[in-house]
């Protein structure tokens, strides 16, 4: 498989590969190793110590910028090129009345620039001008139990739960996902929490193509037709040093005036197992999620035949940290997603990503986004480094196959052969990203992507046949 993967590194490719990140890296790590004073960290500069601001009211904010590119699109209806320059800008403002109560405020506006009609263009990527946050935070002590601590929000919210693999406020993507509703957060004295929401997902506004190429600010907005709710139940202090997490994820909905659903009626339990990563040891993790319950096969207001849905993931991965002032930690990792088995069998076996994101397991997103946790099979090897407190990175590799012949590559807009003769193999992906915090208000990211075609390119009906594709971003984020 490597000796597969180095064979399609052709020279031109191999020097488009490395010396870019090559730069990228030496500004990353040798830079603030090699002369610490540049490095050091200074009093940030905060906006509301500017404006002399009282105790009780606080305002903050960032703005990210990152250009991205992407050559020999691998989707569904693509071909050549593909370049954007994405802009996120946050300000946030919290109220508090007392030690009980606070309002928190929070406002995004996403856009994006250098995109055209052949770009992978979609709300996750553009939201302009939007309310993000608006909560009512209630805190109390000894509800319960003894010295536990209880967090209520009502209002419009974003979440992270566990390992940010299902639930999270997305942090590459350039849009975040915000819900309306409850949020509850009981943590007991010594440490185990329980969490339960009741929410309504944001639907994001626009959708249409040409709106979010222009920018076009729309109002987001909530419905009762799609609910999401669960329950999070966490221990960090289990025996022998490890932790573990149940769950249980519901969601339900059909469709309304603005929009379309599949009419998803789907159970989610799951549990995590774990040993955190410590210097000189070993660490291991298995996250386990089933789901069951009814989908339909599309969105068409014409499909109103409810498919059994039973599908399935699991991660598992066992690494080692080297003790050492670089902090080299190396592990092995695998995925698996289901995939629908049959399209002509009246059951739905496609694993629903709910609402988490990607680039931790798979690889960056925005115009990227080559694979998905859907229908996929994906063991992988990860290096990471820690030169210095503020400066990070990894490179990691990773193998792709279908884990069902018959269903799509969800990545590629699900490039399909419902007959499934193509083969199941869909490539290999080499991913090297690098971060520095080069001030208190200063973060600088960059990565880059070489995806290698797999058989199943060559014989799926409608694959664009482009080749190889490499995808590169840099970034930076100002805080204030």
């Amino acid at each position: 498989m490597v000796m597969t993967f180095l064979n399609n590194l052709k020279p031109k490719a191999f020097l488009v590969l490395w010396l870019p990140p090559m730069a990228l890296f030496f500004v990353l790590f040798f830079i603030p190793t090699a002369f610490p004073a540049f490095a050091q960290n200074s009093s940030p500069w905060k906006i509301e110590d500017a404006l002399h601001l009282p105790e009780w009211f606080s305002v903050s904010g960032e703005h990210r910028a990152r250009y991205e590119t992407l050559s020999e699109q691998f989707r569904l209806g693509s071909n050549g090129s593909d370049q954007i320059l994405s802009f996120r800008t946050l300000a946030q403002a919290r109220i508090k009345f007392n030690d009980e109560f606070q309002l928190k405020l929070e406002l995004q506006d996403a856009r994006a620039e250098l995109a055209d009609s052949g770009s992978r263009i979609n709300n996750s990527i553009v939201n302009a001008a939007e309310l993000l946050e608006a909560n009512l935070v209630w805190k109390t002590g000894d509800l319960f139990l003894e010295g536990s601590e209880s967090i209520l929000r009502a209002g419009r919210f974003t979440l992270d739960l566990g390992k940010r693999r299902f639930v999270a406020r997305n942090r590459f993507r350039n849009v975040i996902q915000g819900y309306s509703g409850l949020d509850w957060l009981w943590t007991a004295q010594q440490g185990v929490k329980v969490r339960t929401l009741l929410t309504l997902p944001v639907n994001r506004q626009p959708t249409v193509p040409t709106q979010l190429l222009n920018n076009d600010t729309e109002f987001d907005e909530e419905s009762l037709h799609q609910i999401f709710w669960g329950i999070f139940i966490s221990a960090p202090d289990l025996p022998a040093g490890h932790a573990g997490e149940i769950s249980f994820f519901a969601l339900h909905e059909d469709d309304a005036n603005k929009f379309q659903t599949r009419n998803r009626e789907i159970y989610t339990p799951g549990f995590r197992f774990y040993r955190p990563e410590k210097a000189g040891n070993l660490d291991y993790e298995l996250e386990t999620m089933l789901q069951f319950g009814s989908v339909r096969a599309t969105p068409a207001l014409q499909d109103t035949r409810d498919l059994d849905h039973f599908a399935h993931f699991h991660h598992a991965e066992v690494g080692y940290t080297v003790k050492s002032c670089w902090r080299w930690r190396f592990f092995l990792e695998y995925d698996y997603a289901s995939g629908d088995a049959d399209p002509a069998d009246g059951k739905s076996g496609r694993f629903e990503r709910l609402f988490g994101p990607n680039i931790t397991d798979f690889g960056p997103t925005s115009i990227h986004t080559a694979f998905v946790r859907a229908n996929i099979s994906s063991p992988g090897a990860r290096l990471q480094v820690q030169p210095h407190k503020k400066v990070s990175g990894y490179i990691s590799y990773r193998a792709f196959w279908l884990a069902s012949n018959k269903d799509g590559w969800q990545g590629a807009s699900g490039l399909r052969d419902v007959t499934g003769n193509s083969e199941h193999f869909l490539g290999h992906q080499l991913f090297l990203r690098g971060k520095w915090k080069a001030h208190p208000n200063l973060k600088l990211e960059g990565g880059v992507v070489y995806r290698i075609d797999g058989d199943f390119q060559q014989g799926a009906p409608g694959a664009p046949g482009q080749g190889n594709s490499l995808y590169s971003y840099i970034s930076t984020t100002l805080s204030f």
